[in-house]
């Protein structure tokens, strides 16, 4: 009996191998411009008579169509980590992030109890202009319910973005009213900024937060650049701890705004990609400006090349932990029902040769993926002596030891913090407790909140209100047992992590950043660097041998 089930599933196991006759063989070769494709016409014919007969004869009707784009992710699979298939119904949303701008109604939201919450509204946009505010519920799209289980932020995604100029019915609850306003909003474009903070840490010293690297990052810099200039700027600290990634061209201009002209910044290589080589043409503004670059296990792809181009050319000093290490370079090919793959066709190298994509086997990918966990398991995060590098070590320009095999490793670590770390605020933390707390007494408390008017006084009324032990009450009565020692010992913890989601919740992502900041280790670190005129590193210093892995 078990040869019979499996020889009876044995033509779909097949079918999987036509997508890749279907896909390659006569979409590459037909459709694509620049990047034809040769397929050995024999195995192409073979592949195609075995779908026909697959379709012809198989004993229950067949979805080839379907088959297909459930294939097509394990194909890729096959390859590495990166190259992937996007679907037709989510290339707008893997693609808008990157974008300057996608059209929509222009609010952030979350979902609590199965209900959309407008968090924040843009200003100026269209969600505000025909009158939402942060705190509406919307439970209502164009006449139909909006609320229940299957309500998951793709949906709501999809039901709210649309084509600009287009109208949308919205049916919202609003705070202290039990009956139902409606709204009618006209979709306009929204901005995303990749930018998200530019404010001075102290007189001389400016902070930019990158969040991405996207169409509009680079002239967002700028902005940033000459609104730091005219407070006086005189270091600055550019902070890419989490971000993970976007277009490579955009690292490349914002590494050449840093460069003396002739340094190579990146440079690319496959096996069908001949290398090619990003330098900077000495045009950049802020040559000589001390600098500084921070980085974590969050920092990917464009982050790692602009945390590289600086460490190798000797421009900057790189503080933090270990940079993720995606190394693979992606191009897009779009199919004529609009999804797409993103193939990898090379890699990155940094200046000195270093290879950023840390190591992993084609087509299995666990290991990979749990690599971040195993860093952690492994204690990196804490110990510098517990990096781990593959391959040798290479030189910067001025001759200190850098190492590849996987990531930036930054030239000054500064351990995650977890002195007090608790079981509780463990569990407090990632249960989403503390998040859900800050939301629903954010919700309930706006007008009071709405009073203060800058991150300071918000911050000292927060405090004086003892959000921890209001935290500790709210928790208990969501299943979180009250530990007293524990919350004691992690109470500048808990502390510091609900109040930055109320500030979130109430202000810029600027003002949060800037209460994070207050407080940061690596932020600490990054003035000591400036104070002692070390943002660029000497060229004797070089990484101790013991730090290499064994």
């Amino acid at each position: 009996m078990p040869n019979k089930k499996s020889n009876r599933f044995m033509p779909i196991i097949m079918a999987v191998c036509v997508v890749v006759g279907i896909l390659i063989g006569t979409f590459y070769a037909n459709h694509f411009q620049g990047n034809r494709l040769s397929i050995i016409n024999s195995g192409s014919n073979k592949l195609n008579n075995l779908l026909h007969i697959v379709e012809g004869q198989y004993v229950d009707t067949v979805d080839v169509n379907d088959l297909v784009e459930k294939a097509m992710p394990q194909i890729l699979s096959e390859l590495d980590p990166h190259s992937v298939y996007i679907s037709e119904k989510d290339v707008q949303m893997a693609t808008d992030d990157l974008r300057g701008s996608f059209s929509g109604v222009g609010i952030e939201f979350t979902i609590r109890k199965d209900t959309l919450h407008v968090q924040k509204v843009i200003s100026n946009g269209p969600a505000e202009r025909a009158g939402l505010i942060a705190g509406d519920k919307i439970v209502r799209v164009d006449g139909d319910n909006f609320t229940g289980k299957e309500l998951t932020n793709e949906v709501a995604m999809h039901r709210l973005k649309g084509p600009k100029d287009t109208k949308v019915k919205l049916g919202v609850l609003r705070f202290g009213e039990k009956k139902e306003r409606e709204f009618t909003v006209t979709r306009g474009d929204i901005p995303t900024r990749s930018v998200t903070a530019a404010y001075m840490l102290d007189e001389e010293t400016g902070y930019i937060r990158i969040r991405n690297f996207g169409e509009n990052t680079y002239p967002e810099l700028l902005i940033a650049l000459a609104k730091l200039s005219q407070q006086g700027v005189r270091n600055l600290t550019i902070d890419l701890r989490g971000n993970t990634g976007g277009y490579l061209q955009s690292a490349v201009q914002i590494a050449n705004e840093f460069l003396p002209k002739n340094r190579l910044i990146v440079y690319t290589q496959g096996r069908k990609s001949p290398r090619q080589d990003y330098t900077s043409d000495g045009r950049g503004s802020y040559q000589t400006i001390p600098l500084v670059v921070l980085i974590d296990e969050g920092s990917a792809s464009a982050s790692e090349i602009l945390a590289g181009a600086i460490q190798d050319n000797d421009r900057g000093t790189v503080i933090g932990r270990r940079s993720f290490g995606k190394g693979l370079v992606q191009q897009p090919f779009e199919f004529n029902d609009h999804s797409m793959i993103r193939l990898t066709i090379a890699r990155y190298y940094s200046p000195s040769g270093r290879c950023i994509q840390k190591p992993y086997v084609a087509g299995d990918n666990k290991d990979y993926e749990e690599d971040l966990m195993m860093r952690y398991q492994h204690g990196e995060f804490f110990s510098q002596d517990s990096i781990k590098h593959e391959g040798p070590a290479y030189k910067t320009r001025l001759g200190r030891l850098v190492y590849g095999g996987g990531g930036i490793t930054p030239d000054i670590f500064v351990a995650e913090d977890t002195t007090n770390v608790t079981s509780y605020y463990k569990q407090a933390a990632m249960s989403g407790l503390i998040i859900q707390f800050a939301f629903e007494y954010t919700d309930n408390n706006r007008q009071k909140l709405d009073q203060y008017k800058t991150l300071d006084e918000l911050v000292k009324y927060l405090k004086s209100l003892n959000t921890v032990e209001l935290f500790a009450k709210y928790g208990e009565s969501h299943g979180l047992k009250r530990r007293n020692l524990m919350i004691q010992k992690s109470h500048r913890m808990l502390e510091s992590y609900i109040n930055s989601r109320i500030v979130y919740n109430m202000m810029s992502e600027e003002a949060w950043l800037m209460f994070l900041n207050s407080d940061d280790p690596a932020i600490k670190e990054t003035l000591r660097v400036f104070q002692q005129d070390s943002a660029f590193p000497a060229p004797a210093a070089k990484a101790e041998p013991s730090k290499r892995a064994a």
